[in-house]
């Protein structure tokens, strides 16, 4: 029964115990719960303060972005509106402009038809008048235009020539004294020796056993020679002597040095004239290479091709009425420079122009057509200044393009011109006076001329009741043109036409 009882206090007391327990644990959840549900209602209060504010904020940005819209819009609707009545304006105008133009048309018409009218009645009224006027000339009206047209051109070219002559004058007068001054100066500076020189073509032998040895046995060897030069050997004209006929001065000089070598040798068979020739063109390569370097330095010329440099060389060897076409082309040269330097032209290209002027000769044996233009286009190939390759090309032309081409021509005519530069043949020189005065002859109102100053001046007398003072400064330009076209020559040559007035009376 104790046992019962103790068991059942000790239950009891346990459960208490557990009673206890439960209790606490249900109050102090009951309190978190309470806790959390403070936590919980606090930020939904905050987050619900705080979407008031963000609700209120987005309020307010709208409303400033709808103000702005509505601002913009009644701007555009206010431009619209001004557009739409500058339009209606424009409207307007162009329908009053339409009605005018309109009227216009129809105000130009009637002109038109009143003119046409009018038209008409001028044109009846002026082929009576063409009647009238012809009835009463007695011409019809082309002799009348004809002979208008003859007057206004006889008119018209008396003008011409008088106003030629009187400029041509003035022109003189102001250039005569600065070109002398010019030329003179580069003339005084340059003042380099006159050498004219003959290019050898006679051979002499020492006996006529030598020309049967040079011809050979059935002429082998002088065909061997003309071959291996090309040139030929004329052996009968001259005794003890043979002459070489070739127009390359080159060949020329190759032929000349073989011979004399195999003259000098006395053993002159093909296979000896092969060998010798080949040591002649070798040797004459050389000469004409180093001719055409001291030719550069003495014309202090820089940047030319050695291929032209080489061409230059060959010049060695060429002669113009009896001058070297090297030597006057460094003289040329240099007086292109003075004259450029004293004119204020390009000094180099002057320079280089003038040194290379007649390097077209080096070619005329090869190459058609006149040695400036085959210069030039030489010139062009090398790729020199436009100027230069220009100033070659007019050096000998009437008219000119550059300041450059009038100093390289000028002194051309300077280096070959002076008193014992070049020299005629007495054949050539009989042959040019004879071609000079037949010129002169040739124009209508030439009572006399004759060729004086050595070919240099070409002297006209005229009739004077034919020519006027007019018509012969005309005469004058013609006669220079027409000896330009006709007359080979070297320098230049005045012409003189001469009018004399007599008045003659008789007393009784």
């Amino acid at each position: 029964m104790e046992i019962i009882l103790t068991a059942v206090l000790t239950a009891l007391v346990v459960g208490a115990i557990a009673g206890g327990i439960v209790y606490l644990r249900d109050a102090l959840a009951g309190r978190s719960r309470k806790a959390a549900a403070e936590a919980a209602e606090q930020q939904v209060r905050r987050a619900e303060e705080r979407s008031k504010e963000i609700l209120l904020e987005a309020k307010e940005q709208a409303l400033a972005v709808r103000t702005a819209v509505e601002s913009d819009l009644r701007a555009e609707r206010q431009e619209l509106q001004r557009q739409e009545k500058r339009l209606e304006q424009r409207d307007e105008e162009l329908t009053e402009r339409a009605a005018s133009l309109e009227r216009h048309e129809a105000e130009l018409r009637q002109l038109q038809s009143g003119l046409e009218e009018r038209q008409e009645e001028l044109k009846a009224f002026r082929l009576r008048e063409l009647e009238r006027l012809e009835s009463v000339s007695g011409m019809s009206l082309a002799e009348a235009r004809q002979s208008l047209l003859e007057r206004a051109e006889e008119d018209i070219r008396f003008e011409v020539a008088r106003r030629y002559r009187d400029a041509e004058i003035e022109a003189q007068e102001q250039a005569d004294a600065r070109a002398r001054e010019v030329v003179s100066q580069a003339i005084q500076r340059l003042a380099s020796d006159v050498a004219s020189e003959s290019t050898v073509s006679t051979i002499p032998l020492p006996n006529d056993e030598m020309k049967g040895r040079l011809i050979g046995r059935e002429g082998r060897n002088i065909r061997a020679i003309e071959n291996a030069t090309g040139v030929d050997l004329i052996i009968d004209d001259v005794p003890e002597a043979v002459t070489i006929s070739c127009f390359d001065p080159v060949r020329r000089e190759i032929a000349r040095i073989s011979l004399e070598r195999l003259i000098k040798d006395g053993r002159i068979h093909p296979a000896r004239v092969e060998d010798v020739v080949a040591r002649a063109s070798t040797e004459v390569e050389e000469t004409v290479r180093k001719a055409g370097e001291q030719a550069l330095f003495d014309a202090n010329v820089r940047g030319v091709h050695p291929d032209l440099v080489r061409l230059m060389g060959r010049l060695k060897y060429r002669q113009s009425y009896g001058q070297n076409v090297l030597v006057h082309s460094v003289e040329v040269s240099r007086l292109s420079a003075m004259m450029a330097a004293e004119a204020g032209a390009d000094v180099e290209l002057c320079k280089v122009a003038g040194f290379l002027h007649d390097v077209g000769k080096a070619l005329t044996h090869e190459v058609e057509g006149p040695h400036a233009q085959i210069g030039a286009d030489i010139v062009a190939k090398y790729g020199l200044a436009r100027g230069a390759e220009l100033a070659i090309r007019e050096h000998h032309d009437r008219e000119m393009s550059t300041a450059e081409s009038f100093i390289v021509s000028a002194a051309d005519a300077v280096s070959s011109a002076r008193p014992g530069a070049r020299r005629d043949t007495i054949e050539a020189y009989l042959q040019r006076l004879e071609a000079l005065e037949e010129v002169a002859r040739g124009f209508e109102g030439v009572e006399r001329c004759f060729a004086i100053q050595a070919g240099r001046e070409v002297r006209v007398m005229v009739i004077p009741d034919t020519i006027d003072d007019v018509a012969a400064a005309s005469m004058a330009r013609e006669i220079a043109k027409r000896v330009e076209e006709t007359v080979a020559y070297p320098g230049q040559i005045k012409v003189v036409v001469i009018r004399e007035s007599r008045a003659v009376e008789y007393a009784r």
